[in-house]
């Protein structure tokens, strides 16, 4: 991994601040108010790293960060967040409009709305109208902000622009990036614009995501955070380019809107550590000795079955020890993926749901070794473990990708699909992974297969795997997805029914 040119000063240009890191708090809590001593121990953290802080809104407290940044020598690209309603539009770009002309030398530039084409809640004249009147009303440079697709749909805003604000995130593109290829595409992005317009061009927006769901080839982790942003900033010294990164610390509200990978994208966690450097090397996960002492439980658990179960042979004692480790192990992966992954109520019922029933099916075992064939409680966890597979597989399909960027939906309707999209699932291959192998290949080497003649496990199994290769076929460069397949196929052979057998 590349080590960066850095300036003189060690600093980089910008990020994106915000201050909704903390539990429970989100910029959609009306009442929800930053106080003045959050703001300036966060800008103080941030100015040690950065020349730049970029905000996306004057409310809620955030007025008070130009006058927290200029006692810390920070410059600010001041936001004015402009949504559906014009009486708080109004509001907040007279007050983004004042707060420029009051710190004239700490704004160094004033974004009248972010996205908002993006998210259709305004037209291109209305942005056209605020931007013109924010030229008549401030000396400060004047911009607007949006995915670089939409600048190219809307090439009327450079009229009423000092620089043009886009945002470039290989991640987020309609074709996923890989961390291989997300540079070159940056600097293709960047000529076709530089081809386009004659303003100064801005790059408002990059970074990478360190957790969440891989889309096509485009895989989030740390490592992969680390390496784009340290690549990007050795192009951009040598294109010269400006930019921002987003963001500076992790926002956790961000997952109700773009799921787990929504909260991750910030350089910092919500307790304030860097997630790594932009010199030496980079780790993925930072957990201890923590996955020992789950497995070491496991072990004890699983050992203490066993005797319970009179089992005493020294193979089985071993056998058991061992799949006691795994399931430790795993259940401490488990764990974080449900506090990740887990929005609201309904998705951590059904999630700890289908974790529970893997860890009683693996539970279930020492008993299942004495009788030499499945009980009940076996085949009831896995018709659960089947049937939630069926429905996760649907749930996984990337809806919005059948809906292009510039179609007008009813708001209700865009609302229901944009809950129900997989874009914003993860697969949850953790909850699912040791629990479908054992019964698949486990209980055949141990002679135990589930024999069933439940004619309705075909018909399940079924959509399930025909809605998982859909999902596959949508992003055929997706290790996750076809891990998902491959789960999905073992369950149906676990299940499928057999002529002959028990129901």
């Amino acid at each position: 991994m590349i080590e960066p040119q850095l300036p003189a000063n060690g600093k980089l240009n910008c990020v994106s601040y915000a201050p909704y890191y903390g539990k429970d708090e989100s910029p959609f809590i009306a009442s929800s108010v930053v106080g003045k001593m959050r703001i300036e121990k966060d800008l103080a953290l941030l100015s040690e790293r950065f020349d730049c802080v970029r905000t996306y809104s004057v409310n809620q407290g955030l007025d008070y960060v130009p006058e927290a940044a200029a006692k810390l020598g920070l410059k600010v690209l001041l936001g004015a967040w402009i949504g559906y309603t014009k009486l708080q539009n109004d509001a907040e770009f007279n007050l983004a409009v004042d707060l420029a002309n009051r710190y004239p030398d700490t704004v160094k530039g004033l974004i009248i709305g972010n996205e908002v084409l993006l998210r259709k809640e305004q037209t291109e004249d209305v942005i056209l109208a605020y931007l013109e009147e924010a030229q008549r009303r401030t000396e400060v440079p004047v911009t607007y902000a949006d995915v670089w697709e939409f600048w190219l749909k809307h090439p009327r805003l450079e009229q009423a622009v000092d620089y043009i604000t886009v945002h470039v995130l290989p991640y987020w593109e309609d074709d996923p990036q890989s961390v291989d290829n997300a540079l070159q595409h940056a600097e293709a992005v960047m000529n076709k614009l530089s081809s386009t317009f004659t303003k100064p061009l801005f790059i408002g927006e990059t970074g990478w995501p360190s957790v969440g769901k891989h889309r096509n080839a485009s895989v989030p982790s740390q490592v992969n955070q680390a390496r784009y942003l340290r690549e990007f900033i050795q192009v951009a010294h040598d294109k010269g380019w400006n930019y921002n990164m987003i963001e500076a610390m992790d926002q956790p509200w961000k997952r109700v809107l773009e799921g787990t990978v929504g909260g991750y994208w910030g350089l910092y966690n919500t307790d304030l550590e860097s997630k790594f450097d932009f010199k030496g090397p980079v780790t993925e996960r930072h957990d201890g000795l923590q996955p020992l002492y789950w497995a070491l439980a496991g072990l004890l658990v699983f050992l203490g079955l066993t005797s319970m179960s009179k089992e005493r042979r020294i193979p089985a004692m071993v056998a058991m020890g061992s799949l006691g480790i795994l399931v430790g192990a795993a259940a401490y992966v488990q764990v974080g993926y449900l506090e990740a992954a887990c929005r609201d109520t309904v998705e951590w019922i059904a999630l700890v749901g289908i974790t529970l029933a893997g860890i009683l099916a693996m539970l279930n075992l020492p008993s299942l070794l004495l009788s030499k064939e499945q009980n009940k409680l076996s085949a009831t966890l896995l018709f659960v473990l089947v049937f939630a597979a069926m429905i996760t597989s649907f749930l996984l399909i990337p809806k919005l990708s059948f809906i292009p960027r510039d179609f007008n939906l009813n708001p209700t309707i865009g609302h229901i699909i944009y809950m129900m999209d997989g874009r914003y699932r993860n697969f949850p291959l953790a909850l699912y992974a040791l629990p479908v192998l054992q019964y698949a290949i486990g209980f055949t080497l141990l002679g135990i297969l589930h024999r069933s003649s439940f004619g309705r496990y075909r018909k399940i199994n079924i959509i399930a795997l025909i809605t998982a290769l859909f999902c596959l076929i949508l992003e055929p460069l997706n290790l996750h997805a076809l891990l998902w397949v491959g789960i999905v196929v073992l369950l149906a052979y676990a299940s499928w029914p057999r002529k002959g057998a028990r129901a």
